[in-house]
C-alpha cells in the first residue's frame, strides 16, 4: 500500500461524523460511531482479514500467519470527543492498518513467516465524552475494569454502554486474541515536537492523574420571588469550585500541574429556579503523584469551608486515579532504533493525556509513539497534523510492527508457552 492510499482513507473517515469547522463528532457507540465502525469492518474484510468483535465492543482485524500463534497489537480508537479533532485516535487506527498491510505483503513476497500473528485494534470508548471513565475498552481489555460494570454505565441521558453497543450491533462476542505486544501510534497533542522541530516522540511514561467527581447540594427555590438572603444556591458554590480548581495550580511550579472542569449537570435546569443540585468532574494531573495529592488535599479543605459559607451540602468522591506507568526501556530503544533506520529524528517525551498504550503496557511490552500536533492544540475542531507527519508515523509504525511480530520484545523462552496457551484458547491444542 503506498502513502497515497493511506491518505485518502485517512480523509475519507474524516469524513464521518464531520463538522462543519473540519473536525468530528463520533462519540462512543453513536450513530457516527457506528459508520466508522462499518467503515473499519469493510477494510478487514476487503483485505482479508478476520474481524472480531470482544464483549466490550472493542474491534480486531485478525492477520494470522501461523494458527494458533499469540499476536501483536497495533491500533488507537476511532470515537471522538464532542466537537473533537479528526486526527485525535482515528491516525493510530489508520496507520496501524497500513502498517499491516504493509506487513502482510512483505509477508508474503518474501515467503517467510513470523513467529507471531497481527491485529490492528479499534478500541472501545477511550474519550470517555460519552461514557465514563475514558480508555474503557483497553481498561477492560487487560483487566483494570470489570466489563459487567462498565456496560452498566450510562450516559447523560441514561442509556447504558450495553445499549447503545446493542443498538449500534458491536457488542460481541468473540474472543480476544492472545497478545504479547502492543504498538500505539498517535498526534502529541502538545507542542513540544513541533516547537524542538522534531519529528517523533518515544513516550517513557505517564502522568499521575486524580478525578473527582463533586456533587453539590443545595435547595430548589424561584430565581425571582425567594430573598437573596434565603438562597442555597448550589450552582453559585458549584461555580466557586470551578475557580478553586484552576487556582490551585498556582500553589505549585509553572506547569508542573494541570487541571480542570470538563463536566458539569445542573437541576433542574430551569430558567426561574435557583440550582438545587449542581455534579461536577475535576481533573488534575501532574508527574509527581505528590503534588496531586497536595492539590487534592488542598481541594478538599477549601470545599468543607465553602459548604459552611453557603449552608449546603458537598459530596466528593475519588475515581479514576490513574498511577504513574513506565514504558519499558527495550521498547524506547527498539522505536529509537527503527526510528534511525527511517532517518527520523526523535525524544523520549512524557504523556499527560491517558491513551489505550498506558492500560496495555499493564499486561505486555508496549510502545507509544508522537507525532507532532500543530499549535499544541487537541480536542477541537483546530487539531491538525500535516500529511507528511501523518507518513512518516506510518512508516516508523510499520519498522515497529514487523519487529515486533518478528519477536522482538518477547522473551524467547516464554514463547513456546504463549503459542501453547493461544492454540488452548481457541480449541487448537
Amino acid at each position: 500500500m503506498s502513502s497515497a492510499d493511506f491518505l485518502t482513507d485517512f480523509h475519507h473517515v474524516a469524513t464521518i461524523g464531520a463538522t462543519p469547522r473540519e473536525g468530528v463528532d463520533r462519540q462512543a457507540a453513536t450513530a457516527e460511531d457506528a459508520q466508522s465502525r462499518a467503515w473499519f469492518s469493510k477494510w478487514v474484510a476487503d483485505a482479508g482479514y478476520t474481524l472480531h468483535v470482544d464483549g466490550i465492543g472493542n474491534m480486531f482485524g485478525l492477520i494470522e500467519w501461523t494458527p494458533g500463534a499469540p499476536y501483536v497489537l497495533v491500533g488507537s480508537h476511532l470515537d471522538s470527543q464532542p466537537l473533537g479533532g479528526r486526527f485525535d485516535g482515528a491516525y493510530g487506527v489508520l496507520a496501524a492498518l497500513h502498517a499491516a498491510r504493509n506487513i502482510d505483503e512483505l509477508v508474503t513476497t518474501n515467503g517467510t513467516v513470523p513467529p507471531f500473528n497481527l491485529a490492528v485494534v479499534n478500541w472501545f470508548n477511550e474519550e470517555g465524552g460519552r461514557f465514563a471513565p475514558s480508555v474503557m475498552g483497553s481498561s477492560v481489555f487487560v483487566g483494570l475494569f470489570d466489563q459487567e460494570k462498565m456496560l452498566d454505565t450510562t450516559d447523560l441521558a441514561g442509556v447504558t454502554a450495553r445499549a447503545a453497543l446493542a443498538e449500534i450491533g458491536y457488542l460481541g462476542t468473540d474472543p480476544r486474541p492472545v497478545t504479547v505486544s502492543y504498538a500505539e501510534i498517535h498526534i502529541e497533542q502538545g507542542r513540544i515536537l513541533e516547537r524542538e522541530g522534531i519529528a517523533v516522540g518515544v513516550v517513557d511514561r505517564s502522568w499521575y492523574t486524580q478525578k473527582l467527581d463533586i456533587e453539590v447540594l443545595g435547595e430548589q427555590s424561584h430565581t425571582g420571588a425567594t430573598a437573596m438572603a434565603d438562597r442555597h444556591d448550589a450552582l453559585v458554590a458549584a461555580a466557586k469550585i470551578i475557580l478553586m480548581v484552576r487556582e490551585v495550580t498556582t500553589d505549585f511550579a509553572d506547569e508542573a500541574i494541570v487541571s480542570s472542569v470538563g463536566q458539569l449537570t445542573l437541576e433542574p435546569n430551569s430558567p426561574i429556579v435557583v440550582a438545587r443540585r449542581v455534579r461536577l468532574v475535576a481533573d488534575l494531573r501532574s508527574g509527581n503523584p505528590e503534588i496531586v495529592q497536595a492539590a487534592r488535599a488542598t481541594l478538599l479543605e477549601k470545599i468543607a469551608v465553602l459548604a459552611l459559607e453557603h449552608d449546603i451540602q458537598i459530596n466528593v468522591t475519588d475515581f479514576d486515579i490513574r498511577p504513574i506507568r513506565y514504558f519499558p526501556e527495550n521498547g524506547l530503544q527498539l522505536a529509537e532504533q527503527a526510528a534511525i533506520r527511517a532517518g527520523l529524528s526523535t525524544r523520549r517525551i512524557q504523556t499527560m493525556a491517558g491513551h489505550d498504550s498506558v492500560a496495555m503496557n499493564t499486561i505486555v511490552p508496549s510502545i507509544m509513539l508522537f507525532i507532532p500536533s500543530v499549535d499544541g492544540v487537541s480536542h477541537c475542531e483546530r487539531e491538525f497534523t500535516t500529511d507528511a507527519d501523518m507518513v512518516a508515523g506510518l512508516t516508523l509504525l510499520t519498522e515497529i510492527a514487523t519487529d515486533l511480530v518478528n519477536g522482538a520484545l518477547v522473551d524467547p523462552a516464554l514463547s513456546p508457552a504463549l503459542a501453547a496457551s493461544a492454540r488452548a484458547e481457541s480449541g487448537q491444542a
